[in-house]
């Protein structure tokens, strides 16, 4: 069973593993940070955000000073798909931002049908229909 997670992340149940969604790489294990299994580009910020003012006439640009401030981008090692961005201070670890109890997610989804695409609109993937003539809960 697999469980879409974001746009370009889901886990493989069966394998207890994080895989991309845009070629199927495997990434690494279901129980540690995805973004152990990415590629990392560790922009300068003044790239992405360029000064509003020269920086050789002023101290402060409107643009996030390096000092303080990097840009993480993490990319599917197999496709070359970007997966997430971080802003973080330097010399901060990456975020842990999705972190699942991988045995619930197994209880939760085994009677349930895989989803294989995310659904369009407002309304998320519905539980199977209980059996309207079984009284026992």
């Amino acid at each position: 069973m697999k469980v879409l997670v974001t746009e370009y992340l889901r886990i493989d149940l069966d394998k207890e593993r994080w895989e991309c969604r845009s070629c199927n790489a495997d990434l690494i294990s279901a129980r540690d940070n995805y973004k152990r299994g990415l590629l990392v580009y560790n922009r300068d910020p003044r790239e992405i955000h360029k000064p509003l003012l020269d920086p050789k006439k002023y101290a402060r640009t409107y643009s996030p000073n390096p000092e303080w401030c990097r840009i993480l981008e993490y990319y599917c090692p197999k496709c070359g798909r970007m997966i997430e961005t971080e802003y973080l201070p330097p010399g901060h670890p990456p975020l842990r931002d999705i972190e699942f109890d991988i045995d619930a997610l197994k209880e939760q989804w085994k009677d349930r049908q895989e989803v294989l695409e995310a659904p369009i609109g407002s309304d998320p993937p519905r539980p199977k229909p209980h059996n309207h003539g079984d009284h026992s809960h």
